[in-house]
């Protein structure tokens, strides 16, 4: 067993354009293998990472305090301190977390770390590839890259 308190982990913050969050991985700061799990805190009237879904890796969300709203493939769902969303490993489980409350939205997101991935982001016509090790994963990727979903390249070259 290893233990540590969120209070000994450093936050990471992230911004660009609507987006803008602060992280901590708990999960890396206990070396765990087979299951992520990272703390979010998320300033009022900003968004998360960009819409989008997983197809290898199973992910939870679970609300600690604010309220917000989920972006899913049905249009948005109010989220409030207590709140557990599960996101499934295909496109119904698409998402972006948005405070369009008052308060920090403070929520947990707890995903399975299965690799390879592939990490389709609908609204920006993207998507991502990552071998060696899944998204948020903390070992050095064999292979990984962003691409855009309308290109198209032959098996043989011609």
């Amino acid at each position: 067993m290893k233990k540590v308190n969120e209070s000994a982990i450093d936050w990471k913050a992230y911004e660009r354009e609507e987006t803008m969050f602060r992280r901590k991985e708990l999960s890396s700061a206990v070396d765990a293998d087979d299951l992520g799990c990272s703390l979010y805190e998320l300033p009022p009237g900003r968004r998360s990472w960009p819409y989008h879904y997983h197809t290898a890796n199973e992910e939870a969300i679970y609300v600690l305090a604010g309220d917000g709203q989920l972006r899913t493939e049905e249009g948005l769902e109010p989220l409030t301190a207590g709140d557990f969303v599960t996101l499934p490993a295909d496109e119904s489980g698409g998402h972006r977390l948005v405070n369009d409350g008052e308060e920090t939205l403070r929520y947990l997101a707890i995903s399975t770390m299965n690799e390879p991935d592939v990490t389709i982001y609908p609204e920006m016509e993207k998507f991502g590839v990552f071998v060696g090790s899944p998204p948020g994963g903390r070992d050095e990727r064999s292979f990984h890259g962003y691409y855009n979903i309308d290109d198209e390249t032959s098996y043989w070259d011609e």
